[in-house]
């Protein structure tokens, strides 16, 4: 039996509608996702998991987003990361991609917005689900 949740799309983030809201439009665009409201828990399946793409929120109560991304960076340095955020500050946005975020989106955004970023972090990877060259 194939495990669905090897290579899945990581989304990282404490609001459960946010998990479930993201986790519908990746599986709508052919990926398998998986869900974690705890960033600890996300380091540790990270840690033993190939994870091609962790998507992250900056603010959450347990770990902040950048200090996910520093850990990720080290247990799993070819993991790609895309941030979003409530909450725009140029300072954090240039600290996300300066640590190597493939984008940083601003809630509320729409979900072509957001399949894009997907799309480009994943250009090449053997899980993009229609090719390197697709775009939206």
């Amino acid at each position: 039996m194939r495990d669905l949740t090897a290579n899945a799309v990581c989304l990282v983030d404490d609001d459960p509608s946010v998990l479930k809201g993201l986790g519908r439009l990746l599986t709508a665009a052919g990926w398998h996702s998986q869900a974690f409201n705890d960033p600890e828990k996300f380091l540790l399946y990270a840690s033993t998991h190939r994870t091609p793409l962790a998507i992250l929120d900056i603010w959450m109560p347990l770990m902040g987003g950048l200090e996910v991304q520093s850990r990720l960076r080290k247990i799993s340095p070819s993991t790609r990361v895309i941030i979003f955020t409530a909450e725009d500050d140029p300072h954090v946005r240039s600290r996300a991609l300066t640590a190597g975020a493939t984008a940083f989106l601003t809630k509320p955004f729409d979900g072509d917005e957001f399949l894009r970023a997907v799309h480009s972090a994943l250009a090449g990877s053997e899980m993009h689900p229609f090719g390197a060259g697709f775009r939206i």
